[in-house]
């Protein structure tokens, strides 16, 4: 029977999906996060909106901290929390916002795995196109894209033909919320990608089985769209023959991206953009600067330092 809950988070979920346009799969973290805020209330005798207290979701931030979870985890599901009662209060299902209050946990904040420049350089060469294997001109291409560019997985798999221009070095971006933006392309990405499409691209195309994939940049063995486990493969691959000790994921291209940017003087608002982060301060986190840079800059910045 519908108390007022099941009714309100159909409503919430309409509201994010298709009023605000956020992604699929933040959707999906906001559903599966307030499924278990909800059934917390009502473990609890909460049967309506309208009856929940501010120490109902201060008990439930405790609750997550009995649980184990990471500060990270903990903030995330707060922020669902709140995002949920700032629509009910709008929706007038509540007379005030009874979470407003309750604060996300503090953490140590992480700082993202990040390759030097050369390992960058040597994870990009890693990957042999002496020849003319299509899988292998496509690799290259794929990490020289992703480096340049600094895309989520998401963005490079989803890259269509129309989306991109060689000539002006420029690509068009979808990014969460299907936000657009527009991104310049290096010389050697444009280069990789060049020779990927004339020669390897044509090669792959005809392999498809259910009839050619007209509009994918990046195709996999099989003819078909690249899929993002696909790109995982084929950065841990490359990581290997390039023997780099890190942990090596997709995303480690789009943080060296960044933070090699910041390092070579990119200003952050501009990184931000490149990015495509809603907020700069999520971009902040690239501007860490390593302790030999640091004792350098004091050293030589410094009047009484030596």
């Amino acid at each position: 029977m519908d108390n007022g809950f099941d009714r309100l988070l159909e409503q919430f979920t309409a509201h994010i999906d298709v009023e605000r346009g956020l992604a699929r799969a933040t959707v999906t973290a906001y559903t599966s996060d307030l499924r278990r805020y909800i059934a917390f209330l009502r473990a609890r005798g909460v049967d309506r909106p309208d009856g929940i207290s501010r120490q109902d979701v201060e008990d439930y931030v405790a609750a997550l901290d009995a649980d184990g979870e990471s500060a990270r985890s903990k903030a995330r599901r707060l922020a669902s929390v709140h995002e949920f009662h700032r629509f009910a209060l709008g929706q007038h299902m509540v007379a005030d916002d009874v979470s407003a209050t309750v604060k996300a946990p503090k953490g140590a904040s992480t700082l993202p795995d990040v390759l030097t420049v050369d390992e960058t350089a040597r994870l990009l060469d890693a990957v042999p196109v002496e020849g003319d294997d299509p899988v292998m001109l496509r690799d290259k291409a794929l990490l020289e894209f992703m480096y340049a560019t600094g895309c989520r997985v998401s963005e490079a798999v989803g890259l269509d033909l129309d989306d991109i221009d060689l000539g002006e070095r420029i690509v068009r971006l979808m990014g969460k919320g299907s936000k657009q933006r527009l991104v310049p392309v290096g010389g050697h990405a444009c280069a990789a990608m060049g020779r990927y499409l004339r020669l390897s691209r044509p090669a792959l195309e005809a392999r498809a089985r259910k009839g050619p994939e007209r509009r994918a940049v990046f195709l996999n063995k099989r003819g078909a769209r690249l899929s993002r486990q696909s790109v995982w493969e084929v950065v841990k691959a490359a990581g290997e023959r390039a023997r780099i000790d890190k942990p090596l994921h997709p995303h480690t291209l789009r943080h060296s991206f960044a933070t090699h940017l910041i390092q070579g003087g990119a200003d952050v608002r501009t990184v931000q953009e490149l990015l495509g982060h809603a907020s700069v301060t999520t971009t902040q986190i690239y501007t860490h600067v390593s302790p030999e840079n640091l004792i350098e800059t004091y050293l030589t910045a410094h009047p009484r330092a030596r």
